[in-house]
Formats: structure tokens, sequence, C-alpha cells
């Protein structure tokens, strides 16, 4: 992969990518190149250019220094950019099958040139779409594990992951998710987006005071447990998969050292959101999901830890128990921060906007804020996947 810098920074039109993708060598001029841009987030511009004749295609991501969802009142580094060709080529030493390659990369550009996924589709679009994805918990188990326990201290001389934290510093990212997801829907905050049918819970939520505590103590550790080199941003919109055991996991930009179990965290709740999309008969695959998430990252955590972990980890007796114990617990509170700024938030998922009719969509997303608030209570008391299941169909049944 190469780095480069260019002199300035111009934001890409579909013309001028395909163009960038003749210069850089990685098709031959004369190649007939269709460019579309297909990006549907909220951060970035993303092109496919493809050779037909090579059947042959390619992704360029470009980081814009704004966000796309708010607009330019919203002002964004452009070193996100880097921050996530940084993060997927640090993940690749460990775990190269889950994640896409990285073929160039430019910094003052913004540009990231990447695999052509195309022949994936994200996995909340599938899951929607009523595919089940029977490989995916344990190819995110796998992902988590492997790429948690390496640059953790558990694995790193002090030195190295010291340098490291310095190299994945990501205050604008880290921000917005401090804000959105740990602040403003605990709040009467006008980044707050919400049916006025959801109005009384949200509320009710905004004055419990008890929670807003637990949600602040969320916070904290995620802002102060410089644990691992996390995804940060671990959604089921983040993952292209198939049905035939194939998995990548995309978007990294939000990668930072903070706390283990954060990414499970999150997609425990992108699992469970959908779950409330669908009829009860429909959700078992999605509680396999959870269990089967937690059961692999902790298997591959801890084969990892007993084959590499640094001598004076393993000589602490229990300190490996501990560290598991900690990241479920904190896995549970931080689902529930997630489950509740999805539902009256800014960012929403597709999974409960799509529900009908509406009265279903408001009685499920009302679910979703008491399955929020729960796990972030509870949470400490939540030992297995399977207390969080037993919560979570508890609170159908009520």
């Amino acid at each position: 992969m190469t780095v480069t810098k260019t002199a300035a920074y111009e934001t890409l039109t579909e013309s001028s990518a395909a163009a960038l993708a003749v210069r850089l060598g990685l098709f031959p001029s004369k190649s007939t190149l269709t460019c579309r841009e297909i990006g549907d987030g909220n951060l970035n511009f993303v092109f496919r250019v493809y050779d037909k004749e090579q059947q042959k295609g390619l992704i360029i991501k470009q980081a814009v220094p704004y966000a796309k969802v708010v607009g330019e009142s919203w002002p964004l580094t452009l070193d996100r950019a880097r921050i996530e060709s940084s993060a997927l080529i640090r993940q690749a030493e460990h775990v190269p099958h889950l994640v896409p390659n990285v073929y160039y990369s430019d910094t003052e550009l913004a540009v990231t040139v990447l695999e052509d996924l195309s022949h994936l589709e994200i996995a909340r679009k599938g899951l929607i779409d009523g595919k089940d994805y029977p490989h995916l918990s344990e190819d995110i188990g796998e992902f988590l594990g492997k790429t948690h326990f390496y640059s953790s201290e558990y694995a790193l001389d002090p030195t190295v992951k010291g340098r490291l934290v310095k190299q994945f510093t990501n205050p604008d990212l880290c921000d917005i998710t401090e804000s959105l997801v740990f602040t403003d829907p605990f709040f009467d905050h006008e980044t707050n987006d919400f049916e006025e049918e959801l109005r009384d819970e949200a509320e009710d939520l905004w004055r419990n005071e008890a929670l807003k505590i637990e949600a602040a103590k969320l916070k904290q550790r995620f802002l102060s447990a410089e644990e691992t080199l996390i995804h940060g941003d671990l959604h089921t919109g983040s993952i292209f998969a198939s049905e035939e055991a194939e998995t990548k996991i995309i978007d990294p930009e939000f990668a930072f050292f903070g706390p283990i179990g954060f990414d499970i965290g999150q997609f425990i709740a992108n699992l469970l959101l959908h779950a409330l999309s669908r009829e009860e008969n429909r959700r078992a695959p999605l509680y396999r999901h959870v269990e089967t998430v937690w059961h692999t990252f902790s298997r591959t955590f801890s084969e990892a830890w007993e084959n590499d972990a640094l001598d004076a980890c393993k000589n602490e007796k229990g300190r490996l128990e501990s560290v598991l114990k900690q990241a479920f617990e904190d896995a549970a509170g931080f689902a529930g921060c997630e489950m509740i700024r999805r539902t009256i938030g800014l960012a929403h998922v597709a999974d409960l906007e799509t529900i009908v009719p509406f009265s279903r969509r408001i009685s499920q997303k009302k679910l979703a804020l008491k399955i929020g608030a729960a796990f972030i209570e509870k949470r400490s008391g939540f030992r297995t996947p399977k207390d969080l299941i037993e919560a979570f169909r508890n609170a159908l049944k009520e």
C-alpha cells in the first residue's frame, strides 16, 4: 500500500475519482471506466470505479471536512481518513480475511482506495431483507478477540502501546460519540430527533437522574479506558456479509484506544434493535448471534492470552477473568446507550424506521428505550449473553 501527500485538498467528483484511479496506475490509461458515488453514510463520499472489460472494481473513499448528516456548520478533521486506513492495516495483521485490502492512501486528499466488496451486501440491509448470516457473529467475535487482544496492554510493550495511542488519537470523532451516544439522548438536546408519540418516554428518560448518572459513568469509561484499539462504530451497517461464510468489517474511522467492551456492546445493540423489527418466531437467529459473538470473542481472546500475553499479565492470578468480566459489564451498558441513541438521537437505524404499520414502529421504539435503560442501570448484574436475552424477552412480555 502506498501513502502519499498531495498539494492540496479538493473534493472528488465521479469523473475526477475515475481519473485518480487511472493516475495511480490501478487501471490502464485506455480503460473504459464507470464511476458512481454510492455513499449513504453521514461523513464521507464513496465512489465505485469499475472496468467492465477487466471485470475489476475498486472503492475510493474520501473524507469531507464536515459532517454530511448536518452540513458545513459541523466541521470535522480530515485526519479521520488516516485513522481509518491505519486501523485497517493494523487489523489486517491479525485478521486479513475479515477486512478489505487497502491499496492506497493519501493524507492530504483524505482518500483511501479499497478492495471492492460489491459481491457482498451490507449486513443491516440483508437482515432487514430476512437473511440471517449464520457465520456473522462467529466472524465478528474472531475479529474482536484477535484485534482487541493484540492491540492491548496485555500483548504490547508499554512503549509500543504508548506510540499507538498517540497515532490513533481521534478527538473529533470521539467527540461525536461522546455527544450523540452518551450525552444528547439523555437530555432535551436540539440534536435529538424522534416522533412526537415518543415524547412522554423521552421526557421520562430525561428525568431519570439515576439513569443519567450511570450513562455518565459509561461515558467516563469510554473517554478514559485506553485498553485497546477499538473499531469505534461497529454496527451492522459497518459490516459486509454473505450467507456463504464471508464477512468484511469496514469503516473504522472512529478507531481509537478505548474500552474493550465498546465494540461488542454496539454490535449486540444493533442485533437486538433488529430483533425488535421481527416477529418473535423470527428472532431466534438474532439471539444466537448475541450469544455466539460473546462466546467466540471470549474464547479467541483467552486463547491469544494463553499463547501471547506478557508474562506480567499471565502471572497475575484471575487477571484474564477480571478483564472479561469488566468487558461484558461494559458491553451491556454500552449496548443500552446505543439502543437509546438510535431511537431518539440524531442517527437512526433502518431496522426500526422501516417497521410498519406506524403504530407498531412506535411501540417497538418504546421497547428499545425501555430495554436500553435496563441494560444501562442493571449492567453489573448481567453475567452471560443469556442474561441479556432474558431481559430483552421479558421486556417484550410486560
